[in-house]
């Protein structure tokens, strides 16, 4: 994936090309379909652009419609549905050959004080006890070298990745539907908040699908078909993406060719930041 955080930063910020619309380029994905966590950030970045500077994103709602293709750029159209005294309303569909590929629909509010909760982050292994998942697929060289290129390949090298569960070690056993990340960018992240939030929407697409098939590794090939169909994410505290966050991850159902999986993410000090919701098509070819 992106190469380095200013690619990164490249990848997600659009090009103004009329009123409210901006248009964006692709990672070149080895699947050659655009990836999702991609036109999340992209989406949320054309938003961005409409809202006041002091309204800043605490949910984002979106639907993958069409599979999008990679050689061809992506315009954001974005609609304005409402303006309030605390919350701004925007709708961004993208679009590409003339057809709608995803929409999105996004809040923002103003910031506000309220009472405050949060569930206790999973105690798990700290990240300087882990190795970073490019270190722990190695062992797939030997025993499955095809889908260890695979895994190598989509590796996000401008995010690090360190799984508390090593999910590669036993690739064909069947495991409970849980999972626990920690992650963080891998350069000093010095930008602003919305754009902190824009590489959330684009790494909270990793390894969150993926969770609903654990339960039934054993019963799949790598011929399995693994595509979005919707994310949501919430916004609940501030946070940088060059600090260690834990993705916690579960899935509580499976069915009908669809996995469903929920994700809380916490920074090291505990804090809740952000959640996260996501269907998805889990299909053997």
């Amino acid at each position: 994936m992106s190469k380095n955080l200013k690619e990164l930063i490249n990848l997600l910020t659009l090009e103004k090309i009329g009123e409210r619309k901006y248009q964006g380029t692709n990672y070149k994905t080895p699947w050659k379909r655009v990836f999702g966590g991609q036109v999340l950030g992209q989406a949320l970045h054309a938003a961005y652009q409409t809202v006041p500077e002091d309204r800043l994103a605490h949910s984002m709602h979106a639907y993958f419609i069409l599979a999008g293709d990679i050689e061809v750029p992506i315009t954001y159209e974005v609609d304005i549905i409402r303006d309030g005294g605390s919350f701004t309303t925007r709708r961004v569909v993208a679009i590409q050959k003339g057809r709608p590929i995803f929409i999105l629909a996004a809040s923002f509010q103003l910031q506000q004080d309220g009472f405050d909760h949060q569930i206790t982050m999973p105690n798990v292994l700290p990240p300087d006890a882990l190795l970073p998942d490019y270190k722990q697929i190695e062992p797939l060289k030997k025993t499955n070298p095809e889908w260890y290129k695979r895994l190598n390949v989509i590796h996000p090298n401008a995010i690090e990745f360190r799984p508390v569960e090593n999910t590669y070690k036993e690739a064909q056993k069947a495991t409970r539907p849980y999972r626990h990340v920690w992650f963080k960018s891998k350069e000093k992240c010095e930008v602003s908040l919305p754009m902190q939030h824009q590489f959330l929407a684009y790494a909270s697409d990793y390894n969150l699908l993926g969770t609903a098939a654990l339960p039934h590794k054993d019963k799949m090939n790598h011929n399995v078909f693994f595509a979005s169909l919707d994310h949501a994410l919430y916004f609940h505290r501030p946070f940088v993406m060059d600090e260690w966050l834990l993705y916690a991850m579960d899935s509580p159902s499976a069915s009908g060719s669809r996995g469903f999986s929920r994700g809380s993410i916490f920074n090291e000090q505990g804090i809740l930041v952000a959640s996260v919701v996501q269907e998805g098509l889990i299909r053997q070819k």
